[in-house]
């Protein structure tokens, strides 16, 4: 049996991740991670800007009622300093540039598998859990990350930048079970405070506050055209390229255009020096790329791939795996060619490679075409 730390949230997945390791007869501690503070990340930032609060309180006190029933000792840490300078930092570089970052990656990298990772050792365990839905399997001195049972709540995507050494620490409890049965497992053992407790969606320094407001605290509005690449026409204006994401088709406040066709309009590029965002209508074949360029490449395990050779990927969390072949440019770099052209592929996204289940790593979008 092992001693191990599992990060507790303060909701079910993780709730129920502790439970499994500690009925499987594990040493189990826990400890809460809180990376987030309105008031200290703007005293960082040397202004007055009052950014949302997350509601991490309530999560503390929902994972110290999860610690409490199941018998386990609860630390509480604080990473708000590493999460500013790894993730949130850079979270708003990305979108300076015009690029749509994924910031729950860089969390993973940064903070749960890294930071976390340093302040468990501390505790002298031999690994640290969580309750993400993957499968890390310890093997022949490979340490291989798989998708989960699960493939609806399968979260290898957000998991794709860990090294192998990270992964040599972590176990998995979820990678085996489905959502469905996390929430009745919860249920049978009376974590009222986490059982029916919501997924948490969208990006937590965020929460359930208007995305580009937000973001108006830290890059402040450019306000510019609207314009139809086809025609060059004018038609609408924005507050700042910034805060759209190419493919994005909600909030731009353009329709029934004169002398148009009816139909949705989605964002197809971004100049930032021009302040211009420009548009195509309906499924419009520009949309589409089949070639990317992807870099600062983590590879977990292998030789890296020389040449083209066929496996899948993600461009983003919950498509469906996408049919290509990749090969090394350099040490970090990959080409990509889709088999199948593949729509509004975002520079600053994660894309991650996959063969089977087997996720063998992923980097940062850099360009399409």
């Amino acid at each position: 049996m092992a001693k191990i730390m599992i990060g507790l949230s303060g909701g079910v997945d993780s709730a129920v991740a502790a439970y499994l390791l500690k009925s499987q007869g594990h040493e189990v501690i826990a400890g809460f991670m809180r990376n987030w503070d309105s008031l200290a990340n703007n005293d960082i930032l040397g202004n007055n800007n009052v950014g949302p609060v997350c509601p991490q309180e309530q999560d503390y006190q929902d994972a110290k009622a999860v610690a409490d029933k199941l018998g386990i000792p609860l630390y509480r840490v604080d990473f708000i300093k590493e999460y500013w300078d790894n993730v949130f930092s850079y979270f708003v570089q990305e979108y300076q540039k015009g690029r749509t970052p994924n910031p729950d990656v860089l969390c993973n990298k940064y903070i749960k598998f890294d930071a976390f990772l340093k302040f468990a050792m501390e505790h002298n365990v031999d690994y640290i859990a969580t309750g993400h839905y993957a499968k890390v399997s310890h093997e022949d001195g490979k340490n291989v990350l798989y998708k989960a049972k699960d493939l609806n709540k399968d979260q290898s995507y957000f998991l794709a930048l860990l090294t192998s050494e990270q992964l040599s620490k972590t176990w998995f409890p979820l990678s085996d079970i489905t959502k469905p049965e996390v929430r009745e497992i919860a249920h049978k053992l009376g974590l009222s405070s986490v059982e029916s407790k919501k997924d948490s969606t969208g990006i937590c320094f965020i929460g359930e506050r208007d995305f580009r407001k937000f973001l108006q605290n830290y890059i402040p509005a450019q306000p510019g055209d609207i314009v139809d690449y086809k025609s060059g026409q004018v038609i609408g204006h924005h507050i700042g390229v910034m805060y759209y994401t190419l493919g994005q088709r909600r909030g731009l406040g353009i329709g029934g255009i004169k002398d148009h066709e009816s139909g949705s309009w989605f964002v197809f590029k971004k100049d930032i020096d021009k302040r211009i965002l420009y548009v195509a209508q309906g499924d419009d074949a520009v949309l589409y790329d089949s070639e990317v360029i992807v870099k600062d490449v983590n590879w977990i395990n292998g030789p890296k791939p020389l040449v083209p050779t066929k496996m899948c990927a993600k461009f983003r969390y919950r498509q469906k795996d996408c049919e290509i072949e990749a090969y090394f440019m350099d040490e970090t770099t990959v080409k990509v060619h889709c088999l199948n052209k593949v729509k509004a592929i975002t520079p600053g996204q994660i894309c991650v490679f996959y063969q089977g289940d087997i996720c063998l790593g992923g980097g940062t979008i850099d360009s399409s075409k």
